[in-house]
Protein backbone atom coordinates (compact mmCIF):
# COMPACT_ATOMS: atom_id res chain seq x y z
CA UNK A 1 0.00 0.00 0.00
CA UNK A 2 1.43 3.40 -1.06
CA UNK A 3 2.23 6.08 1.90
CA UNK A 4 -0.37 8.76 1.62
CA UNK A 5 1.52 11.71 0.22
CA UNK A 6 0.85 14.60 2.75
CA UNK A 7 4.29 16.06 2.38
CA UNK A 8 5.49 17.57 -1.12
CA UNK A 9 9.15 18.40 -1.83
CA UNK A 10 8.96 21.19 -4.73
CA UNK A 11 12.42 21.46 -6.48
CA UNK A 12 12.97 24.76 -8.25
CA UNK A 13 10.80 27.71 -7.20
CA UNK A 14 10.66 29.65 -10.55
CA UNK A 15 7.23 30.64 -11.82
CA UNK A 16 5.97 27.72 -12.13
CA UNK A 17 7.29 25.76 -8.81
CA UNK A 18 5.93 28.78 -7.25
CA UNK A 19 2.28 27.90 -8.62
CA UNK A 20 2.82 24.02 -7.89
CA UNK A 21 3.41 24.75 -4.00
CA UNK A 22 0.62 27.13 -3.93
CA UNK A 23 -1.66 24.61 -4.96
CA UNK A 24 -0.25 21.87 -2.60
CA UNK A 25 -0.26 24.40 0.55
CA UNK A 26 -3.81 25.49 -0.29
CA UNK A 27 -4.72 21.81 -0.47
CA UNK A 28 -3.20 20.83 2.99
CA UNK A 29 -0.08 19.65 2.39
CA UNK A 30 3.12 20.51 4.10
CA UNK A 31 5.33 21.58 1.09
CA UNK A 32 9.37 21.95 1.13
CA UNK A 33 10.30 23.82 -1.56
CA UNK A 34 14.02 24.17 -2.45
CA UNK A 35 15.47 26.71 -4.86
CA UNK A 36 19.53 27.33 -4.78
CA UNK A 37 18.68 30.91 -5.35
CA UNK A 38 17.56 32.19 -1.95
CA UNK A 39 16.32 35.08 -3.52
CA UNK A 40 13.83 32.87 -5.69
CA UNK A 41 12.65 31.11 -2.64
CA UNK A 42 12.32 34.69 -0.76
CA UNK A 43 10.19 35.62 -3.84
CA UNK A 44 8.41 32.24 -3.60
CA UNK A 45 6.89 33.23 -0.06
CA UNK A 46 6.07 36.76 -1.45
CA UNK A 47 4.06 35.80 -4.13
CA UNK A 48 1.85 32.88 -2.10
CA UNK A 49 1.73 35.95 0.18
CA UNK A 50 0.46 38.05 -1.97
CA UNK A 51 -1.90 35.50 -3.36
CA UNK A 52 -3.85 34.51 0.02
CA UNK A 53 -3.94 38.06 0.21
CA UNK A 54 -6.27 38.59 -2.29
CA UNK A 55 -8.22 35.54 -1.51
CA UNK A 56 -9.17 37.54 2.23
CA UNK A 57 -9.89 40.40 0.80
CA UNK A 58 -12.36 38.19 -1.51
CA UNK A 59 -13.35 36.59 1.21
CA UNK A 60 -12.25 33.20 0.05
CA UNK A 61 -10.36 32.26 2.98
CA UNK A 62 -10.33 33.71 6.34
CA UNK A 63 -7.17 35.03 8.05
CA UNK A 64 -6.71 32.11 10.08
CA UNK A 65 -6.58 29.77 7.11
CA UNK A 66 -3.86 32.22 5.41
CA UNK A 67 -2.22 31.44 7.86
CA UNK A 68 -2.52 27.95 8.09
CA UNK A 69 -1.79 27.68 4.18
CA UNK A 70 1.93 29.82 4.93
CA UNK A 71 2.89 28.27 7.72
CA UNK A 72 2.78 24.97 5.58
CA UNK A 73 5.13 26.34 3.56
CA UNK A 74 8.60 26.35 3.88
CA UNK A 75 11.87 26.93 1.91
CA UNK A 76 15.59 25.74 1.91
CA UNK A 77 18.55 25.64 -0.18
CA UNK A 78 19.92 22.43 0.11
CA UNK A 79 18.30 19.30 -1.28
CA UNK A 80 18.67 17.35 2.43
CA UNK A 81 15.25 19.01 3.13
CA UNK A 82 13.58 16.58 1.13
CA UNK A 83 14.26 13.57 2.99
CA UNK A 84 10.97 13.17 4.56
CA UNK A 85 9.01 13.81 1.88
CA UNK A 86 7.22 11.27 0.08
CA UNK A 87 6.56 12.59 -3.45
CA UNK A 88 9.26 15.20 -4.87
CA UNK A 89 8.07 17.27 -7.91
CA UNK A 90 10.91 18.88 -10.01
CA UNK A 91 10.48 21.51 -11.98
CA UNK A 92 14.12 22.92 -12.19
CA UNK A 93 15.53 24.36 -16.01
CA UNK A 94 14.58 21.95 -18.76
CA UNK A 95 18.08 20.35 -19.45
CA UNK A 96 18.87 16.58 -19.34
CA UNK A 97 22.10 17.52 -17.40
CA UNK A 98 20.32 19.63 -14.50
CA UNK A 99 17.24 17.18 -13.99
CA UNK A 100 19.39 13.97 -13.64
CA UNK A 101 21.87 15.88 -11.30
CA UNK A 102 18.70 16.41 -9.17
CA UNK A 103 17.56 12.63 -9.40
CA UNK A 104 20.85 11.68 -8.51
CA UNK A 105 20.90 13.80 -5.73
CA UNK A 106 17.47 13.09 -4.24
CA UNK A 107 18.54 8.95 -4.67
CA UNK A 108 20.69 9.70 -1.92
CA UNK A 109 18.55 11.51 0.25
CA UNK A 110 14.90 10.45 0.37
CA UNK A 111 13.31 7.45 1.31
CA UNK A 112 13.02 4.28 -0.94
CA UNK A 113 8.94 4.48 -0.82
CA UNK A 114 9.62 7.58 -2.11
CA UNK A 115 8.14 9.09 -5.58
CA UNK A 116 9.97 11.20 -7.72
CA UNK A 117 8.28 13.29 -10.59
CA UNK A 118 9.69 15.46 -13.19
CA UNK A 119 8.01 18.48 -14.22
CA UNK A 120 9.21 18.48 -18.01
CA UNK A 121 7.03 18.99 -21.07
CA UNK A 122 10.09 18.00 -24.15
CA UNK A 123 12.46 15.54 -22.27
CA UNK A 124 12.16 12.21 -22.03
CA UNK A 125 10.63 10.49 -18.74
CA UNK A 126 11.82 7.16 -19.52
CA UNK A 127 15.71 8.73 -19.93
CA UNK A 128 15.43 10.29 -16.68
CA UNK A 129 14.27 7.28 -14.66
CA UNK A 130 16.72 4.59 -16.64
CA UNK A 131 19.65 6.62 -14.91
CA UNK A 132 17.92 6.84 -11.41
CA UNK A 133 18.41 4.16 -8.72
CA UNK A 134 14.25 3.64 -8.57
CA UNK A 135 13.05 3.94 -12.24
CA UNK A 136 10.27 2.05 -11.24
CA UNK A 137 9.16 5.43 -8.19
CA UNK A 138 9.99 7.74 -11.52
CA UNK A 139 7.01 9.50 -13.59
CA UNK A 140 6.12 12.83 -15.15
CA UNK A 141 3.77 15.36 -13.58
CA UNK A 142 3.22 18.16 -16.10
CA UNK A 143 1.29 21.00 -14.77
CA UNK A 144 0.30 23.97 -16.81
CA UNK A 145 1.20 27.63 -16.38
CA UNK A 146 -0.30 29.36 -14.17
CA UNK A 147 -0.80 26.57 -12.03
CA UNK A 148 -3.43 27.29 -9.05
CA UNK A 149 -5.71 28.17 -12.59
CA UNK A 150 -5.04 25.60 -14.87
CA UNK A 151 -7.15 22.39 -14.07
CA UNK A 152 -4.73 19.79 -16.47
CA UNK A 153 -2.41 17.50 -14.97
CA UNK A 154 -0.41 15.10 -17.46
CA UNK A 155 0.39 11.77 -15.16
CA UNK A 156 3.32 10.69 -17.48
CA UNK A 157 4.39 6.71 -17.56
CA UNK A 158 7.72 5.37 -18.64
CA UNK A 159 7.77 1.43 -19.32
CA UNK A 160 9.32 1.33 -15.91
CA UNK A 161 6.92 3.10 -14.04
CA UNK A 162 5.11 0.80 -11.66
CA UNK A 163 1.00 1.24 -11.38
CA UNK A 164 0.81 2.30 -7.91
CA UNK A 165 2.93 5.20 -8.10
CA UNK A 166 0.51 6.53 -10.99
CA UNK A 167 -2.69 5.24 -8.77
CA UNK A 168 -0.96 7.44 -6.21
CA UNK A 169 -0.33 10.52 -7.80
CA UNK A 170 -3.51 10.66 -10.18
CA UNK A 171 -5.45 10.54 -6.94
CA UNK A 172 -3.21 13.41 -5.30
CA UNK A 173 -4.11 15.19 -8.99
CA UNK A 174 -7.72 15.01 -7.97
CA UNK A 175 -7.21 15.84 -4.33
CA UNK A 176 -6.11 19.27 -5.85
CA UNK A 177 -8.82 19.78 -7.57
CA UNK A 178 -6.92 18.63 -10.57
CA UNK A 179 -8.00 16.90 -13.91
CA UNK A 180 -5.35 14.51 -14.21
CA UNK A 181 -5.05 12.79 -18.13
CA UNK A 182 -2.91 9.41 -18.60
CA UNK A 183 -0.63 9.58 -21.26
CA UNK A 184 2.34 7.61 -22.53
CA UNK A 185 6.22 8.77 -22.79
CA UNK A 186 6.74 11.13 -25.50
CA UNK A 187 8.11 14.89 -26.14
CA UNK A 188 5.33 17.38 -25.93
CA UNK A 189 2.53 14.07 -23.79
CA UNK A 190 -0.75 15.29 -25.29
CA UNK A 191 -1.50 18.70 -24.72
CA UNK A 192 2.02 20.40 -26.14
CA UNK A 193 2.29 17.75 -28.09
CA UNK A 194 -0.11 19.02 -30.45
CA UNK A 195 0.22 22.44 -29.30
CA UNK A 196 3.46 22.98 -30.71
CA UNK A 197 3.02 21.31 -33.77
CA UNK A 198 0.18 23.70 -34.46
CA UNK A 199 2.34 27.19 -33.42
CA UNK A 200 5.35 25.76 -35.17
CA UNK A 201 3.10 25.78 -38.30
CA UNK A 202 2.31 29.34 -37.45
CA UNK A 203 5.56 30.78 -37.43
CA UNK A 204 6.37 29.08 -40.67
CA UNK A 205 3.61 30.80 -42.59
CA UNK A 206 4.79 33.98 -40.88
CA UNK A 207 8.25 33.45 -42.02
CA UNK A 208 7.07 32.38 -45.34
CA UNK A 209 5.09 36.27 -45.89
CA UNK A 210 1.60 34.50 -46.36
CA UNK A 211 0.20 36.50 -43.69
CA UNK A 212 0.59 39.37 -41.20
CA UNK A 213 1.10 38.01 -37.44
CA UNK A 214 -1.86 40.43 -37.14
CA UNK A 215 -3.71 38.46 -39.45
CA UNK A 216 -2.33 34.79 -38.48
CA UNK A 217 -3.52 35.52 -34.79
CA UNK A 218 -6.48 37.54 -35.50
CA UNK A 219 -7.83 34.18 -37.96
CA UNK A 220 -6.99 31.54 -35.55
CA UNK A 221 -8.79 33.54 -32.24
CA UNK A 222 -12.14 34.51 -34.67
CA UNK A 223 -11.61 31.37 -37.25
CA UNK A 224 -11.66 29.00 -33.65
CA UNK A 225 -12.37 30.61 -30.59
CA UNK A 226 -9.26 30.37 -29.22
CA UNK A 227 -8.02 32.72 -26.22
CA UNK A 228 -4.66 33.57 -27.96
CA UNK A 229 -3.60 33.52 -31.32
CA UNK A 230 -0.65 31.06 -32.01
CA UNK A 231 2.45 34.26 -32.66
CA UNK A 232 1.03 35.89 -29.75
CA UNK A 233 1.19 32.75 -27.68
CA UNK A 234 4.34 31.68 -28.50
CA UNK A 235 5.54 34.98 -27.45
CA UNK A 236 3.98 34.20 -23.70
CA UNK A 237 5.62 31.06 -23.75
CA UNK A 238 8.85 31.76 -24.50
CA UNK A 239 10.13 31.19 -28.53
CA UNK A 240 13.44 29.72 -27.20
CA UNK A 241 11.36 27.32 -24.88
CA UNK A 242 9.19 26.48 -28.01
CA UNK A 243 12.33 25.50 -29.88
CA UNK A 244 13.26 23.18 -26.92
CA UNK A 245 9.89 21.20 -27.12
CA UNK A 246 10.11 21.22 -31.42
CA UNK A 247 13.73 19.91 -31.01
CA UNK A 248 12.62 17.41 -28.53
CA UNK A 249 9.62 16.57 -30.31
CA UNK A 250 11.67 15.86 -34.24
CA UNK A 251 14.14 14.02 -32.48
CA UNK A 252 11.36 11.77 -31.56
CA UNK A 253 9.17 11.83 -34.71
CA UNK A 254 11.17 12.78 -37.47
CA UNK A 255 8.07 14.35 -38.58
CA UNK A 256 8.77 17.82 -40.96
CA UNK A 257 5.81 19.32 -38.78
CA UNK A 258 8.15 19.59 -35.83
CA UNK A 259 11.51 20.23 -37.47
CA UNK A 260 11.49 24.09 -35.54
CA UNK A 261 10.69 26.75 -37.91
CA UNK A 262 14.10 28.67 -38.78
CA UNK A 263 12.44 32.18 -37.57
CA UNK A 264 12.13 30.41 -34.18
CA UNK A 265 15.89 30.19 -34.24
CA UNK A 266 17.06 33.58 -35.61
CA UNK A 267 14.89 35.02 -32.79
CA UNK A 268 16.02 33.05 -29.84
CA UNK A 269 19.77 33.69 -31.22
CA UNK A 270 18.78 37.49 -31.20
CA UNK A 271 17.76 37.15 -27.78
CA UNK A 272 14.41 38.24 -28.91
CA UNK A 273 12.89 35.57 -27.11
CA UNK A 274 9.08 36.81 -26.31
CA UNK A 275 7.67 38.92 -23.94
CA UNK A 276 10.08 38.22 -21.21
CA UNK A 277 12.70 39.58 -23.36
CA UNK A 278 10.42 42.80 -24.40
CA UNK A 279 10.18 41.63 -28.25
CA UNK A 280 9.76 38.31 -29.93
CA UNK A 281 7.19 37.94 -33.01
CA UNK A 282 5.54 41.42 -31.04
CA UNK A 283 6.83 44.36 -29.12
CA UNK A 284 6.22 44.86 -25.94
CA UNK A 285 6.32 48.01 -23.58
CA UNK A 286 8.77 46.12 -21.19
CA UNK A 287 10.83 43.07 -20.80
CA UNK A 288 8.17 40.79 -19.11
CA UNK A 289 5.83 43.64 -20.15
CA UNK A 290 2.12 42.13 -21.57
CA UNK A 291 1.14 45.51 -23.64
CA UNK A 292 1.92 45.41 -27.16
CA UNK A 293 3.28 48.51 -28.94
CA UNK A 294 3.34 49.52 -32.80
CA UNK A 295 6.81 48.60 -34.16
CA UNK A 296 7.99 48.49 -38.17
CA UNK A 297 5.77 45.81 -38.41
CA UNK A 298 2.49 47.09 -37.23
CA UNK A 299 -0.08 48.28 -39.96
CA UNK A 300 0.23 51.30 -41.27
CA UNK A 301 -3.12 53.63 -41.10
CA UNK A 302 -5.10 53.16 -44.63
CA UNK A 303 -4.53 56.94 -45.53
CA UNK A 304 -4.46 56.98 -49.36
CA UNK A 305 -5.25 53.44 -49.88
CA UNK A 306 -6.91 52.03 -52.73
CA UNK A 307 -10.80 52.81 -52.83
CA UNK A 308 -12.84 50.43 -53.01
CA UNK A 309 -16.14 50.02 -55.90
CA UNK A 310 -19.76 51.13 -54.71
CA UNK A 311 -21.30 48.23 -53.50
CA UNK A 312 -25.42 48.25 -52.19
CA UNK A 313 -26.73 45.59 -53.93
CA UNK A 314 -25.11 42.18 -53.26
CA UNK A 315 -26.29 38.77 -54.96
CA UNK A 316 -25.98 35.52 -52.83
CA UNK A 317 -25.73 32.14 -54.94
CA UNK A 318 -26.57 28.71 -53.23
CA UNK A 319 -29.64 27.52 -50.47
CA UNK A 320 -27.72 25.92 -47.89
CA UNK A 321 -26.98 27.16 -44.35
CA UNK A 322 -24.10 28.80 -45.27
CA UNK A 323 -25.68 30.80 -48.11
CA UNK A 324 -28.70 31.69 -46.48
CA UNK A 325 -26.23 32.92 -43.36
CA UNK A 326 -24.42 35.20 -45.74
CA UNK A 327 -27.58 36.39 -46.86
CA UNK A 328 -28.76 37.16 -43.64
CA UNK A 329 -25.57 38.70 -43.07
CA UNK A 330 -25.74 41.33 -45.71
CA UNK A 331 -29.63 41.80 -45.08
CA UNK A 332 -29.07 42.77 -41.69
CA UNK A 333 -25.93 45.44 -42.32
CA UNK A 334 -28.50 47.24 -44.67
CA UNK A 335 -27.60 45.93 -48.17
CA UNK A 336 -30.88 45.02 -50.89
CA UNK A 337 -29.74 41.01 -51.34
CA UNK A 338 -30.62 38.51 -54.28
CA UNK A 339 -30.89 35.19 -52.96
CA UNK A 340 -30.64 32.82 -56.13
CA UNK A 341 -31.19 29.02 -55.57
CA UNK A 342 -31.29 26.12 -58.42
CA UNK A 343 -34.82 26.95 -58.34
CA UNK A 344 -37.85 29.66 -56.79
CA UNK A 345 -38.65 27.05 -54.51
CA UNK A 346 -35.65 25.91 -52.74
CA UNK A 347 -35.09 30.22 -52.87
CA UNK A 348 -37.74 30.31 -50.53
CA UNK A 349 -37.04 27.40 -48.21
CA UNK A 350 -33.51 29.44 -47.83
CA UNK A 351 -35.52 32.68 -46.88
CA UNK A 352 -37.76 30.61 -44.59
CA UNK A 353 -34.34 29.99 -42.80
CA UNK A 354 -33.64 33.58 -42.32
CA UNK A 355 -36.69 34.40 -41.12
CA UNK A 356 -36.67 31.37 -38.29
CA UNK A 357 -33.21 32.57 -37.68
CA UNK A 358 -34.19 36.33 -37.32
CA UNK A 359 -37.12 35.35 -35.24
CA UNK A 360 -34.73 33.26 -32.43
CA UNK A 361 -32.85 36.68 -32.23
CA UNK A 362 -36.33 38.52 -31.56
CA UNK A 363 -36.57 35.98 -28.80
CA UNK A 364 -33.83 36.26 -27.36
CA UNK A 365 -33.67 40.59 -26.98
CA UNK A 366 -30.99 40.99 -29.73
CA UNK A 367 -33.29 42.18 -32.42
CA UNK A 368 -36.50 44.32 -32.68
CA UNK A 369 -39.26 42.80 -34.27
CA UNK A 370 -39.09 45.90 -36.56
CA UNK A 371 -35.81 44.68 -37.62
CA UNK A 372 -36.45 41.53 -38.32
CA UNK A 373 -39.16 42.53 -40.90
CA UNK A 374 -36.93 45.63 -42.41
CA UNK A 375 -34.09 42.62 -42.55
CA UNK A 376 -36.37 39.90 -44.36
CA UNK A 377 -37.70 42.81 -46.89
CA UNK A 378 -34.38 43.43 -48.04
CA UNK A 379 -34.38 39.86 -49.27
CA UNK A 380 -35.49 38.40 -52.61
CA UNK A 381 -35.52 35.36 -53.40
CA UNK A 382 -34.75 34.17 -57.19
CA UNK A 383 -35.32 30.57 -59.13
CA UNK A 384 -32.15 31.55 -61.46
CA UNK A 385 -28.59 33.75 -61.55
CA UNK A 386 -30.03 36.09 -64.12
CA UNK A 387 -31.79 38.19 -61.28
CA UNK A 388 -27.94 38.89 -60.53
CA UNK A 389 -27.69 41.32 -63.60
CA UNK A 390 -27.31 44.14 -61.78
CA UNK A 391 -25.86 43.56 -58.04
CA UNK A 392 -23.02 44.97 -57.15
CA UNK A 393 -21.11 41.94 -55.52
CA UNK A 394 -21.99 38.63 -56.25
CA UNK A 395 -21.06 36.14 -53.64
CA UNK A 396 -21.36 32.08 -53.99
CA UNK A 397 -22.10 29.72 -51.79
CA UNK A 398 -22.52 26.26 -53.52
CA UNK A 399 -21.08 22.91 -53.21
CA UNK A 400 -17.49 22.61 -52.77
CA UNK A 401 -16.49 21.07 -56.05
CA UNK A 402 -14.54 22.53 -58.54
CA UNK A 403 -16.63 21.99 -61.64
CA UNK A 404 -19.77 23.01 -60.02
CA UNK A 405 -18.01 26.09 -58.74
CA UNK A 406 -16.44 26.80 -62.62
CA UNK A 407 -20.15 26.15 -63.95
CA UNK A 408 -21.59 28.74 -61.70
CA UNK A 409 -18.65 31.83 -63.30
CA UNK A 410 -19.14 31.16 -66.44
CA UNK A 411 -22.67 31.66 -65.57
CA UNK A 412 -22.11 34.45 -63.21
CA UNK A 413 -19.51 36.45 -66.27
CA UNK A 414 -22.19 36.61 -68.51
CA UNK A 415 -25.28 37.37 -66.32
CA UNK A 416 -23.61 39.91 -63.90
CA UNK A 417 -22.95 43.28 -64.73
CA UNK A 418 -19.51 44.80 -66.18
CA UNK A 419 -17.50 45.83 -62.67
CA UNK A 420 -19.17 43.42 -60.37
CA UNK A 421 -17.12 41.86 -58.02
CA UNK A 422 -17.45 37.89 -58.29
CA UNK A 423 -16.63 36.01 -55.24
CA UNK A 424 -16.35 32.44 -53.86
CA UNK A 425 -16.70 30.87 -50.38
CA UNK A 426 -14.10 28.02 -51.10
CA UNK A 427 -12.27 26.59 -48.04
CA UNK A 428 -10.01 24.80 -50.12
CA UNK A 429 -10.39 25.14 -54.00
CA UNK A 430 -7.82 27.62 -55.92
CA UNK A 431 -9.66 30.75 -56.04
CA UNK A 432 -7.71 31.38 -59.63
CA UNK A 433 -8.82 27.88 -60.47
CA UNK A 434 -12.95 29.71 -60.89
CA UNK A 435 -11.39 33.35 -62.22
CA UNK A 436 -9.69 32.17 -65.42
CA UNK A 437 -13.12 30.58 -66.35
CA UNK A 438 -14.59 34.41 -66.83
CA UNK A 439 -13.31 36.84 -69.10
CA UNK A 440 -12.87 39.24 -66.05
CA UNK A 441 -9.96 37.30 -63.43
CA UNK A 442 -9.74 40.77 -62.44
CA UNK A 443 -12.91 40.72 -60.74
CA UNK A 444 -12.47 37.61 -58.93
CA UNK A 445 -11.60 37.18 -55.32
CA UNK A 446 -12.16 34.41 -52.05
CA UNK A 447 -14.37 35.97 -49.13
CA UNK A 448 -14.26 32.77 -46.93
CA UNK A 449 -16.52 33.52 -44.33
CA UNK A 450 -16.95 30.73 -41.04
CA UNK A 451 -20.32 28.82 -40.51
CA UNK A 452 -22.18 30.18 -38.94
CA UNK A 453 -21.99 32.67 -40.50
CA UNK A 454 -24.11 35.15 -38.87
CA UNK A 455 -22.30 34.31 -35.48
CA UNK A 456 -18.73 34.05 -36.34
CA UNK A 457 -16.68 36.91 -37.56
CA UNK A 458 -13.81 35.99 -39.65
CA UNK A 459 -13.56 36.54 -43.44
CA UNK A 460 -10.73 35.26 -45.01
CA UNK A 461 -10.03 37.60 -48.07
CA UNK A 462 -8.08 35.55 -50.48
CA UNK A 463 -6.69 37.42 -53.56
CA UNK A 464 -5.24 35.84 -56.78
CA UNK A 465 -2.20 36.97 -58.47
CA UNK A 466 -4.99 38.66 -60.91
CA UNK A 467 -7.27 40.44 -58.33
CA UNK A 468 -7.37 43.74 -58.76
CA UNK A 469 -6.59 46.52 -56.09
CA UNK A 470 -9.73 48.20 -55.78
CA UNK A 471 -11.77 44.56 -55.91
CA UNK A 472 -9.57 43.44 -52.80
CA UNK A 473 -9.94 47.10 -51.18
CA UNK A 474 -13.95 46.81 -51.80
CA UNK A 475 -14.27 43.29 -50.21
CA UNK A 476 -12.64 45.00 -47.28
CA UNK A 477 -14.64 47.69 -46.67
CA UNK A 478 -17.58 45.32 -47.13
CA UNK A 479 -16.55 42.96 -44.41
CA UNK A 480 -16.37 45.85 -42.42
CA UNK A 481 -20.05 47.39 -43.21
CA UNK A 482 -21.19 44.00 -42.33
CA UNK A 483 -19.30 43.61 -39.22
CA UNK A 484 -16.83 40.77 -39.77
CA UNK A 485 -12.78 40.55 -39.27
CA UNK A 486 -11.20 40.32 -42.75
CA UNK A 487 -7.94 38.92 -42.81
CA UNK A 488 -5.62 39.30 -45.53
CA UNK A 489 -3.99 35.42 -47.15
CA UNK A 490 -2.98 34.53 -50.82
CA UNK A 491 -4.72 32.05 -52.96
CA UNK A 492 -3.21 28.39 -51.47
CA UNK A 493 -4.71 25.79 -49.98
CA UNK A 494 -6.10 25.91 -46.72
CA UNK A 495 -5.62 29.13 -46.35
CA UNK A 496 -4.67 30.39 -42.72
CA UNK A 497 -7.61 28.75 -40.49
CA UNK A 498 -7.95 25.39 -42.46
CA UNK A 499 -4.20 25.40 -42.88
CA UNK A 500 -3.32 25.35 -39.25
CA UNK A 501 -6.07 23.91 -37.94
CA UNK A 502 -6.08 20.25 -39.85
CA UNK A 503 -3.02 19.43 -39.39
CA UNK A 504 -3.80 19.87 -35.44
CA UNK A 505 -6.49 17.86 -36.05
CA UNK A 506 -4.92 14.75 -38.12
CA UNK A 507 -2.05 14.38 -35.05
CA UNK A 508 -4.31 13.92 -32.35
CA UNK A 509 -5.92 11.29 -34.86
CA UNK A 510 -2.80 9.73 -35.20
CA UNK A 511 -2.08 9.75 -31.43
CA UNK A 512 -5.47 7.66 -31.09
CA UNK A 513 -4.02 4.93 -33.76
CA UNK A 514 -0.59 4.83 -31.49
CA UNK A 515 -3.11 4.30 -28.67
CA UNK A 516 -0.98 6.86 -26.63
CA UNK A 517 -3.84 8.54 -25.54
CA UNK A 518 -7.92 8.33 -25.32
CA UNK A 519 -10.49 10.27 -27.44
CA UNK A 520 -11.52 11.83 -23.65
CA UNK A 521 -8.05 12.55 -22.63
CA UNK A 522 -7.11 14.27 -25.56
CA UNK A 523 -9.99 16.39 -25.72
CA UNK A 524 -9.85 17.51 -22.16
CA UNK A 525 -6.15 17.85 -22.53
CA UNK A 526 -6.75 20.34 -24.96
CA UNK A 527 -9.35 22.15 -23.60
CA UNK A 528 -8.23 22.34 -20.47
CA UNK A 529 -4.64 22.73 -21.17
CA UNK A 530 -4.68 24.41 -24.24
CA UNK A 531 -7.63 26.77 -23.91
CA UNK A 532 -9.74 25.27 -26.41
CA UNK A 533 -13.74 25.20 -26.29
CA UNK A 534 -13.47 22.26 -28.10
CA UNK A 535 -11.48 18.93 -28.08
CA UNK A 536 -10.46 17.74 -31.01
CA UNK A 537 -12.62 14.42 -31.73
CA UNK A 538 -15.64 16.90 -30.55
CA UNK A 539 -14.65 19.22 -33.49
CA UNK A 540 -13.85 16.70 -35.63
CA UNK A 541 -17.48 15.11 -35.16
CA UNK A 542 -18.78 18.76 -35.77
CA UNK A 543 -17.13 19.61 -39.20
CA UNK A 544 -17.81 15.78 -40.65
CA UNK A 545 -15.50 13.53 -41.33
CA UNK A 546 -15.94 13.25 -44.94
CA UNK A 547 -15.30 17.41 -44.91
CA UNK A 548 -12.17 16.82 -42.42
CA UNK A 549 -10.88 14.03 -45.00
CA UNK A 550 -11.34 16.63 -47.93
CA UNK A 551 -9.54 19.36 -46.27
CA UNK A 552 -6.85 17.04 -45.11
CA UNK A 553 -6.26 15.69 -48.77
CA UNK A 554 -6.04 19.12 -50.15
CA UNK A 555 -3.14 20.02 -47.94
CA UNK A 556 -1.81 17.32 -48.35
CA UNK A 557 -1.98 17.46 -52.56
CA UNK A 558 -0.59 20.95 -52.30
CA UNK A 559 2.25 20.88 -49.74
CA UNK A 560 3.28 17.03 -50.48
CA UNK A 561 4.45 16.82 -46.75
CA UNK A 562 4.50 13.80 -45.78
CA UNK A 563 3.14 14.37 -42.34
CA UNK A 564 0.08 15.98 -43.63
CA UNK A 565 -1.06 12.72 -44.90
CA UNK A 566 -4.61 11.76 -43.53
CA UNK A 567 -4.34 9.74 -40.56
CA UNK A 568 -5.69 5.73 -42.06
CA UNK A 569 -8.25 6.00 -38.62
CA UNK A 570 -10.02 9.14 -40.52
CA UNK A 571 -10.26 7.29 -44.09
CA UNK A 572 -11.38 4.27 -42.43
CA UNK A 573 -14.04 5.73 -40.76
CA UNK A 574 -15.17 7.80 -43.98
CA UNK A 575 -15.43 5.16 -45.73
CA UNK A 576 -17.67 2.97 -43.41
CA UNK A 577 -20.32 6.10 -43.33
CA UNK A 578 -19.18 7.06 -39.73
CA UNK A 579 -19.23 10.93 -40.71
CA UNK A 580 -19.83 12.59 -37.31
CA UNK A 581 -22.75 13.89 -36.06
CA UNK A 582 -24.91 14.11 -38.92
CA UNK A 583 -24.98 10.84 -39.13
CA UNK A 584 -25.26 9.86 -35.49
CA UNK A 585 -21.45 8.17 -35.18
CA UNK A 586 -18.28 9.60 -36.10
CA UNK A 587 -15.26 9.20 -33.27
CA UNK A 588 -18.14 9.11 -30.85
CA UNK A 589 -21.67 7.27 -31.45
CA UNK A 590 -24.56 10.28 -30.84
CA UNK A 591 -28.37 10.16 -30.20
CA UNK A 592 -30.80 9.75 -33.36
CA UNK A 593 -32.90 13.00 -33.37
Amino acid sequence: MDTPLTTIAVVGLGTMGTGIAEVLARAGREVVGIDISEAAARQAVASLEASTARSVARERITEQERRDILARFRTFSDLQAAADAELVIEVVPETYEIKQQVFRELDAVVSPAAILATGTNALSVTRLAAESQRPERVLGLHFFNPAPAMKLVEVVSSVLTAPPAVESVTRLARELGKEPVAVGDRPGFVADGLLFGYLNQAAAMYEANYASREDIDAAMKLGCGLPMGPLALLDLIGIDTARTVLEAMYTASHDRLHAPAPVLGQLSEAGLTGRKAGRGFYTYDAPGGQTVVPDALTPAESAGAVTGRTVSSVGVAGSGTMASGIAEVFAKAGYAVVLAARSQEKADTAKARIAKSLSRSVAKGRLTEEARDETLARITPAGSLDSFADVDLAVEAVAEDLEVKRQLFQTLDKVCKPGAVLATTTSSLPVVAVARVTSRPEDVIGMHFFNPAPAMKLVEVVRTVLTADDVHATVREVCVKVRKHPVDCGDRAGFIVNALLFPYLNNAIKMVEEHYATLDDIDAAMKLGGGYPMGPFELLDVVGLDVSLAIEKVLHSEFRDPGLAPAPLLEHLVAAGCLGRKTGRGFREYARR
